[in-house]
């Protein structure tokens, strides 16, 4: 029979997760029922939600089964088809397994237009985060020619396209990242109008004073922490708050308590709300096709941090929370002739 190999979850992480938490399994080929196609992984998807499904708690995802496999979202060729939908050779992305090859259900894949860009851009800004920064910016934050927006994570596959969005808007755009290389590729490639190394500031409250002089109108959340806080006094009256992640948390046992930030919100009169791009489901074609005119014209680029080879998954995530990553972090499983 057939083999494939999969990544299991071996244990739950307590604090950051470490290989130890990772189990490599060799298994039988699956094969595919009627509606099902069988998938053979081309790259695969790291994010830093992941953390959390690694957790025994109620979220907005799904935890993961200790001894189960891991999912994540995937760019794959169709090997065998049972659904009327899709043939074999056809490139279609969705959630699956952090295998080789996986068994779908058709209807929860969608197929990849190579004319809209190399297909791994379907993991990245033409996927999920790209949708994630398309709505989270303009349905959330609303931003208006002339106004300041703050980005934190500004150089992670998210952050890069809020900011280079916000910048077509006709914003004034300062982001955080976490190396001089990062901070080199917002404000020369991206075009930000100011960057601040997070991790090379000695006050990084006096760095946010001097990068946003009129206060910040839209703050685009991807950090939460120190960063957050050091914003937080800065809002301007009527500011946007759109929290998207919190990864400067995720690996906290003891979620520390920072500055009271309630009080701050009757001054400014700002709105603060959460997103989930899982809520904009039936507008995601219409974010595509704008941002792949965008990256088409150039008005948007994008990086890609590619780890070579399926057994280097984990390292791969496990990178997220040491900042390796430039732009989107990806795994390349298997060899695509495009």
């Amino acid at each position: 029979m057939a083999e494939t190999r999969q990544w299991r979850l071996a244990s739950r992480p307590v604090g950051e997760p470490t290989e130890e938490n990772f189990e490599l399994v060799t298994v039988e080929r699956p094969e595919p029922d009627n509606g099902e196609v069988l998938v053979k992984t081309l790259y695969q998807s790291v994010d830093p939600y992941m953390r959390g499904r690694m957790r025994d708690a109620e979220s907005y995802a799904e935890p993961w089964d200790v001894g189960d496999p891991m999912k994540a979202s995937v760019v794959g060729e169709v090997l065998e088809s049972n659904a009327g939908q899709f043939s074999a050779g056809d490139i279609v992305t969705g959630e699956l397994l952090w295998a080789e090859h996986a068994v779908a259900d058709a209807n929860e894949l969608q197929r990849v237009n190579p004319d809209h860009g190399p297909i791994s851009t379907a993991l990245g800004v033409l996927g999920m985060p790209g949708v994630t920064a398309y709505w989270g910016l303009n349905d959330v934050g609303d931003p208006k020619p002339g106004d300041t927006v703050f980005v934190s994570a500004a150089a992670g596959a998210v952050g890069s396209v809020v900011g280079q969005l916000a910048r077509l808007s006709g914003a004034r755009v300062v982001g955080t990242a976490g190396s001089e290389a990062k901070i080199d590729w917002l404000t020369d490639d991206l075009g930000f109008d100011a960057a601040i190394n997070y991790k090379d500031t000695d006050d990084l409250a006096a760095a946010v004073d001097e990068a946003c002089p009129d206060g910040v109108d839209v703050y685009f959340d991807n950090v939460g922490g120190p960063i957050t806080d050091a914003v937080w006094p800065r809002l301007n009256v009527d500011a946007r708050v759109a929290v998207c992640g919190q990864i400067a948390l995720y690996n906290e046992t003891d979620v520390p308590t920072g500055p009271r930030k309630l009080a701050k919100l009757i001054e400014s009169r700002a709105t603060v709300e959460g997103l989930l791009v899982s809520d904009y489901q039936p507008r995601w074609g219409e974010a595509l096709e704008r941002l792949s005119t965008f990256v088409r014209n150039g008005d948007v680029q994008y990086r890609e941090n590619v780890v070579d080879g399926f057994e280097n998954a984990p390292d791969a995530f496990l990178g997220l929370f040491e900042g390796d990553n430039i732009g989107k972090q990806l795994v390349k499983v298997a060899d695509y002739d495009e």
